[in-house]
């Protein structure tokens, strides 16, 4: 039962991380200007709408595994290591800070797919895995764009 607290405690860690990449995605999407704007606006709207869809499995996981996730901005804030960013209009500082943000969260889920693995809980190892593999491809691609 012990490692089933660490496994939900950082899964928690993991809703918070991705509920401030959530905010930091919508702030993006409205604020963003220049040449690369009808790019951009698109696809940060892509971006938001799939974290918002990847926040409801995390949070459905912690329930699944006996925990209660964490749901309140107060509590996002206190526990996420992604730190909300404000008033970016600029292509490069918002698809660097995404970057960022993604690469925090891979490293989260490495952790917890470890532990998890560890723990013989196949659900989160599997549920982290495909994250992983996901991120990792959106990574390149936003790295790509940065060349």
């Amino acid at each position: 039962m012990k490692e089933n607290k660490i496994i939900i405690d950082k899964l928690n860690n993991l809703l918070a991380d991705f509920q401030i990449y959530y905010q930091n995605l919508r702030g993006f999407h409205w604020n963003i200007q220049g040449k690369a704007f009808f790019e951009l606006h698109m696809k940060f709207e892509e971006l938001y709408t799939d974290a918002a869809m990847k926040v409801d499995e995390i949070a459905e996981r912690i329930l699944t595994v006996g925990g209660v996730p964490l749901h309140g901005f107060e509590d996002y804030l206190a526990t996420a290591q992604i730190k909300p960013v404000k008033n970016v209009h600029d292509a490069e500082t918002a698809v660097k800070t995404i970057v960022s943000n993604l690469e925090h969260i891979v490293s989260v889920e490495r952790s917890l797919k470890e532990l998890a693995g560890e723990s013989e809980d196949s659900g989160t190892e599997d549920q982290m895995s495909a994250l992983i593999e996901e991120q990792e491809k959106t990574l390149w691609m936003y790295k790509a764009w940065l060349k």
